[in-house]
Parts: structure tokens; sequence; C-alpha cells
């Protein structure tokens, strides 16, 4: 599993360093690059392409979608680290982009990063038509602005210090992790042109895998070591941060995560052993880090 983690870690940093090298120059490469690599664990970009594995899509035409998702994600770190937002110094065991390079900067890199995936699903090198093109970009668009990880971003800053529903909680969490999680598991049925029904049936696995990371994310900062997380842990609750854990407790929000993975694999039987990558990921997102 690790190895195959870090092979696909290690493709999509491949093409997005060759996609950046062969632009033209400009004074935000740097921070852009900064922000952008190593990149993490790239779990969004398995999770696409065990998802894809279900369609019989090849790894190249995956990798390529995988980073502009990696793109997207970068773009929302950047930007959740700063000091209007989360006002966080450590990001993947380095100093955030802003501490590294001023906050304009980070701001503009952050932005460069969000439009540059949708450079990358429009190229011409990615081998799909342009009506598929077209409905990736729409699709992730839709899951990278007010809709998804903007908007839940806004609740996130906004249910700091307030007694939140376990529902609004799950709802923010869905939008500001899951809306990208989404994105990857409907790409390969958007790919294959499926009906409007099987791709909103693997958005909804999408939502729950997002829920299921966050959550983890979240249980990671509660009792994670720093050093091993990459970034400073313990700061939910000094900042007042609604988060399940928070509502449930610490062995309830593992419990909650054990069921989110139940009902995932349950929903996946119809393609029976196909689908035995994607379980073992969703172990690996529950026990990462911890």
């Amino acid at each position: 599993m690790k190895n195959e983690v870090n092979k696909i870690a290690k493709d999509t940093n491949y093409f997005l360093k060759k996609f950046i090298n062969n632009q033209n120059s400009s004074h935000l490469i740097n921070a852009m690059k900064y922000g952008l690599f190593p990149g993490g664990k790239k779990i969004r970009s398995k999770i696409l392409i065990d998802f894809g594995s279900l369609f019989s899509i090849r790894y190249k035409t995956l990798i390529q979608i995988g980073a502009a998702v990696e793109c997207i994600h970068a773009y929302s770190l950047i930007h959740d680290d700063l000091p209007c937002m989360d006002n966080d110094e450590i990001r993947r065991g380095k100093a955030s982009t802003h501490i590294k390079y001023g906050e304009s900067t980070a701001v503009l890199a952050g932005n460069s990063l969000l439009t540059m995936a949708f450079e990358i699903l429009s190229n011409k090198n990615l081998d799909l038509s342009e009506k598929t093109k077209i409905n990736l970009i729409k699709k992730l668009s839709e899951c990278s602005g007010h809709l998804g990880i903007a908007g839940g971003q806004y609740l996130d800053l906004n249910y700091e210090k307030k007694k939140v529903s376990r529902n609004k909680i799950i709802d923010m969490e869905i939008k500001k992790t899951g809306m990208l999680f989404s994105f990857c598991c409907a790409a390969p049925a958007i790919i294959k042109n499926k009906k409007n029904l099987e791709i909103r049936f693997f958005e909804n696995i999408g939502s729950d895998i997002g829920l299921l990371f966050q959550i983890s994310d979240d249980l990671i900062d509660h009792k994670g070591n720093s050093k091993i997380a990459g970034k400073k842990t313990g700061k939910d609750q000094k900042k007042g941060k609604a988060t399940l854990i928070g509502l449930l407790g610490y062995n309830n929000a593992v419990k909650y995560c054990n069921s989110l993975i139940i009902n995932i694999n349950n929903k996946l039987q119809k393609y029976s052993s196909n689908s035995k990558k994607i379980k073992q990921t969703l172990e690996y997102i529950l026990n990462r880090n911890r």
C-alpha cells in the first residue's frame, strides 16, 4: 500500500514539475512550487486512481487529472494557512507559504495554482474529448468554489467558538474536504459518460470518504505528533473549532469513522474484487499518522 501511494505521489509530482517547467517563468513560480511540492501523500490522487480502476481508465490520464486536483488542494492549504484564516505557520513539515514568501505572494501563488488546475484539464495533451474536459472542469469548479472548498472554509471559520449541531458540522466538513474527494470518485464515471444517477452515486461515496479523511485529520490534531503530522497539532481545541471529536468525543469519533468505512464498502459491494484497493485506501486514511 505504502509503495503504491509513494509511486502515485512521485508520478504526480513528476507531471506537475514538467507542466510548470514548460510554462513561461514568472515571479510567482517559486512560491507556487513551494506550496505544491513535495505535496503530501497525494491521497486524493490515490482515490482517483482507485476509482478509475473500476472503469479501466488509463493510469496516465488519471495522473494528469489528479495533478489538477492536487493544484486545487495546494491552493486551498496556502489560503487556509493565512493569518486572516487559520493562521498556521507550519505546513507539511516546513514554514507555510506566507511565512516563507509573505502574505500577498502567498495569496497570488494560491490563486495561480487554482487556475493552473483548469489549464491542466483543458490541455491538449489530456487525451479526452473536449466535451469530457468541459464536464470535468465544470464539476471541479463546483467543488472548489462557494459550494465546496471556499464555502466550507467560510463555515469552518464562522463556527469557531460556537455550539454547532452534528448535521451542520458534517455539512461543513463535506464542503471543506468532501467535495474534492467527490470529484475524484465521480471523475471516472464522467469520463465514461455515465448517467447522472451513477455519477451522483460516486459523488456521495466521495463525500463519505472526504468526511472520513477530515475526521481522521481531526483525530491527528487531537492526539497526533506534530513532527509526524508535519503541522502543529492540538490547535483545533484552542481555536474552538467545530469538529465531530469535540461533539462526540475521541472514541465515538473513531467509531463513526469505522461506520463510514463499513457503509462505503457496502455501497461498493457490486464491484466485488475490483474495489479491494479502495478498501485498503480507506483503512490507510483512518490510520495514517496516528
